[in-house]
């Protein structure tokens, strides 16, 4: 099979880690796969890197709708990772006439007009990361089925060392350490976070919050921290590469968002065993449900509550710890992720 990955983001975050994931698991199962992506983006640089595979870079979304139209009648299926490029590829479908599959992992409400209702129409096939997300498309008036082939984590050799050398840069090696990974934007919510934090450490000081990740909404967590009063307590990292690393110094994973598919994050959290708190956002549910402690959202009260319930109970943190660590393994390796879609690519193609 010949396939065609198209993501053409700017920036590093999850839905590009799952890209190149799809990219290594096709490629061991023997396919051969092109990726089209952004000039001189962080996807376009590591695939090259890590896989030898054909980059096509693109400028614009008229970039990439040019190139499909030139030369996507050549693969046998255009797998778009965004919305934009699902846009994009079903605009120029009619010049290339290929299946078009598309990963859906935003739970954001579509875009409402008649554009976004026939794009959905005119996709081969519509898969998300989550349940969640399949309800929000139907609930849109997306009468397609929706088949939910869920995010790859692959389990790496952490550098311990780098981590604990953060530990004694920060000159926290004997507090607890609770922590989350995730850009800095509104669906995040971090202010929920602070607010929690802020509760949390109103009935005890022996934890230190750090928040791996940056975004458009970092100058004003920095006031809302200020307002607060703790700028000691809760440290913004700002983006690291590989911040997996640092997962083997966690106590405790915190998530606060208000909107999610299914958190990459989480994921990580449940590979290296650390204990999970987080909010009932979006698909959260279905992969947290008697795996860690889930709360509603923006209820910062609640949610330093459930982050106390772990610190105080080692018991049940290595319950639930033992628990999402088995479901990981069983369901979102990269072998069986990689199957799933290929089953799905294979059943688009017989029916052409």
């Amino acid at each position: 099979m010949k396939i065609l990955e198209v993501n053409t983001e700017k920036t590093w975050r999850g839905g590009e880690r799952q890209t190149l994931y799809n990219i290594l698991g096709f490629l061991k199962k023997g396919h051969q796969v092109h990726l089209l992506a952004r000039r001189g983006g962080p996807l376009a640089m590591k695939s090259r890197k890590e896989t030898g595979i054909p980059v096509f870079e693109v400028s614009s979304l008229l970039g990439a709708w040019w190139f499909l139209v030139r030369h996507g009648s050549k693969y046998d299926i255009v797998h778009v990772q965004t919305a934009r490029t699902q846009s994009v590829a079903i605009l120029a479908k009619s010049f290339y006439q290929r299946p078009v599959v598309y990963t859906r992992r935003s739970n954001f409400f579509p875009k409402t007009g008649l554009f976004s209702k026939w794009k959905y129409e005119k996709t081969d096939c519509l898969s998300a990361n989550s349940y969640h997300i399949g309800e929000v498309l139907h609930s849109f008036g997306i009468q397609k089925e929706v088949i939910v082939l869920r995010e790859v984590v692959e389990e790496e050799e952490l550098d311990r060392e780098r981590a604990e050398n953060l530990k004694k840069k920060l000159g926290i090696e004997n507090k607890k350490i609770l922590a989350t990974a995730g850009a800095l934007v509104p669906h995040k919510d971090p202010f929920n976070m602070i607010h929690a934090i802020s509760e949390l450490y109103q009935k005890r000081q022996d934890f230190v919050f750090l928040h791996f990740g940056d975004g458009e909404m970092r100058d004003a967590v920095e006031k809302e921290i200020q307002r607060c009063g703790l700028e000691k307590v809760f440290l913004l990292m700002g983006f690291h590469e590989k911040v997996q690393d640092f997962y083997s110094i966690f106590d405790v994973f915190v998530m606060s968002s208000d909107g999610e598919g299914t958190p990459n994050t989480v994921l990580d959290a449940f590979l290296y065993k650390v204990p999970v708190v987080a909010t009932r956002a979006g698909g959260t549910p279905e992969i947290l449900e008697g795996r860690g402690i889930l709360c509603p959202i923006k209820d910062p009260k609640a949610l330093a509550l459930g982050i106390e319930q772990i610190l105080d109970s080692p018991e049940l943190s290595q319950e639930y710890v033992e628990k999402a660590y088995a479901y990981v393994k069983e369901h979102h390796s990269l072998e069986k992720v990689t199957q799933d879609y290929l089953d799905t690519f294979q059943k688009v193609l017989s029916k052409e």
